[in-house]
């Protein structure tokens, strides 16, 4: 049992701390960083600010954190794009995403659309899959992208590039956790969004992926196809509790990570007892 290569290992992508804050991507879209890196954000949250060049407008895609630092840093590609934002749109309820949705909304007096009513809130969009969104001289098509969490989206753009929030990571994997991430729905809206074929993907964390994106949704397929098979060998070697699972499983990945890896390990369990190949009952698990 070999583990599936990762595409990304060969490209020339900046390391981790070195994303630039601001960067433009292509004439619709600029990438802003926020000051929020941790384990689990990887550089911090990238908000995209995206709209056709000579419009005097933009839309805001995961503005991120409410940090004063980050909204001025927003408010300078703004007005380097001599734009003025006219709508907040949101990829899913996370906070390290959503968290500056509605106060910034109010600022720019924009609305805000999601699929969450929650986060949208009273005077905002509910946004529907295979939505076309004609904002800011340029349209974005409303992707459902479910299974990081229930409510996920994607938003094509009119130049082919996707932008992915959190379903798929500028480096590693995404977390698809039990019991609010379903695997399931996970991997078909992998399929999904292959079946694009788009010509970039834009990451919610860490860098852009231009180089070969459907290569990189291959290898997220085949990660999760592995991980599947890693399970039920560690439950052939005797693993009887996610625990055991995990720390057969990732021993080579440090222990403060291990609780993310626990609650990933259920989501997929959950699967494989749906499947029939295994048999779980809370943290136990048995081959059937």
């Amino acid at each position: 049992m070999h583990a599936p290569v990762d595409p990304r290992t060969s490209w020339a992508l900046p390391a981790p701390g070195e994303m630039t804050r601001t960067a433009e991507l292509e004439p619709l879209v600029t990438r802003v960083l926020a000051p929020n890196p941790s384990g689990m954000t990887l550089d911090g949250t990238n908000t995209y600010v995206v709209g056709a060049p000579g419009s005097g407008q933009a839309v805001l895609v995961d503005p991120g954190p409410d940090d004063p630092a980050h909204l001025a840093a927003v408010e300078q590609a703004l007005a380097a794009r001599g734009a003025r934002c006219v709508a907040v749109l949101v990829t899913h309820h996370h906070g390290d995403h959503a968290e500056a949705a509605r106060p910034w909304g109010a600022r720019f007096g924009a609305p805000v659309g999601a699929a969450d009513a929650a986060v949208a809130g009273p005077g905002g969009r509910l946004l529907e899959p295979g939505e076309q969104l004609r904002l800011a001289g340029t349209v974005l098509g409303v992707v459902p992208t479910p299974g990081h969490t229930h409510d996920h989206l994607a938003f094509r753009l009119e130049s082919g590039a996707v932008l992915v929030g959190d379903h798929v990571l500028g480096r590693g994997t995404s977390v698809v956790t039990h019991p609010e991430g379903d695997v399931v729905a996970y991997l078909e809206s992998l399929r999904r969004v292959h079946d694009l074929g788009p010509s970039a993907l834009y990451c919610g964390h860490g860098p852009e992926l231009t180089e070969d994106p459907t290569a990189v949704l291959d290898f997220y397929l085949a990660h999760r196809a592995f991980r599947e098979a890693q399970l039920l060998a560690a439950m052939v070697r005797g693993a009887r509790t996610v625990d055991d699972l995990v720390a057969d499983v990732y021993a080579a990945v440090p222990q403060d990570l291990w609780p993310a890896a626990a609650q990933s390990t259920r989501a997929t369990l959950a699967k494989l007892a749906t499947e029939g190949h295994v048999l779980l009952d809370g943290d136990r698990v048995a081959l059937p």
